[in-house]
């Protein structure tokens, strides 16, 4: 197939089992948002390989429909971007600094998470499919409402840090009692340009304190729960209930297979 040739709508439509001929209304992106979690997995095994190309439409939409492959937070929603702005959506990419649970600080990689900003009557919302498990599972309302899906709560609140105007924060079901940073983001500054996609996928590959770049990982949501694969475990939860497995490396390759439909280890 040829690059220009794809058609984004429908290579999401397929990646993620949707009907390719329903009309993706605001209404239905909770809908999207859940198959699309449940769908493509949130992973840095190209990282891990050192085997990353340059960030373009044509290339994410090969690396994650076509050779059914998921990715890191620049990646899956730039996919989804793609597809909502081939729906008509009026979205824009925008930049975040992740916060640090164990530091109890930004993290000092800077401004390397990707997620969406989507306007609707009026409205501002933040939709993100790459925030591994903590992903909110509807559209999030910039003005502080909450929103609740299977997985959590979730929020978008006015709160101005050195790195933006807004934070996002969650209370995660069997895992928090109170509201935990996200992370923060600049409302904005949006990102124009595949160069910056670029830029933050060399700062992950290489930078220090890049949290992806030190052991492979892989995770998915699923309908109960769900499912963490390591170098050395798969982590599956249902119910708040967990079951962990020990891996090896043939193990890693059996799970990311059978658990997540990837082929590359």
């Amino acid at each position: 197939m040829n690059p220009h040739e794809y058609d984004v709508d429908q290579l999401f439509r397929k990646r993620i089992s949707y009907p390719e001929n329903e009309m993706i209304t605001f209404e239905k992106l909770g809908e999207i948002l859940e198959k699309t979690a449940t769908a493509i997995p949130f992973e840095n095994l190209c990282i891990i390989a050192n085997d990353t190309s340059q960030i373009t439409k044509e290339s994410l939409l090969k690396k994650i429909s076509i050779k059914n492959e998921g990715g890191l937070c620049y990646e899956l929603n730039a996919f989804l971007y793609f597809f909502l702005l081939d729906n008509d959506f009026n979205i824009r990419l925008i930049r975040g600094v992740v916060y640090n649970d164990h530091k109890n600080s930004w993290n000092s990689v800077g401004r390397t998470h990707v997620a969406n900003l989507l306007e609707y009557k009026g409205e501002t919302y933040l939709i993100d499919t790459g925030f591994g498990g903590n992903l909110p599972l509807k559209p999030v309302p910039l003005k502080g409402r909450s929103i609740a899906s299977n997985n959590g709560e979730f929020r978008v609140r006015k709160l101005v840090t050195e790195h933006g105007d807004y934070v996002f924060e969650m209370k995660r079901k069997h895992k928090d009692q109170e509201w935990t940073f996200g992370y923060a983001f600049d409302s904005n500054q949006t990102v124009h340009t595949f160069s910056e996609l670029n830029e933050i996928q060399q700062t992950i590959l290489e930078h220090e304190e890049s949290p992806f770049n030190k052991r492979k990982l892989v995770t998915r949501l699923t309908k109960n729960g769900m499912k963490i694969l390591t170098d050395t475990s798969l982590t599956e939860w249902n119910d708040g209930v967990m079951k962990k497995t020990e891996v090896d490396e043939q193990g890693f390759k059996e799970a990311a297979k059978e658990h997540f439909g990837l082929f590359r280890s």
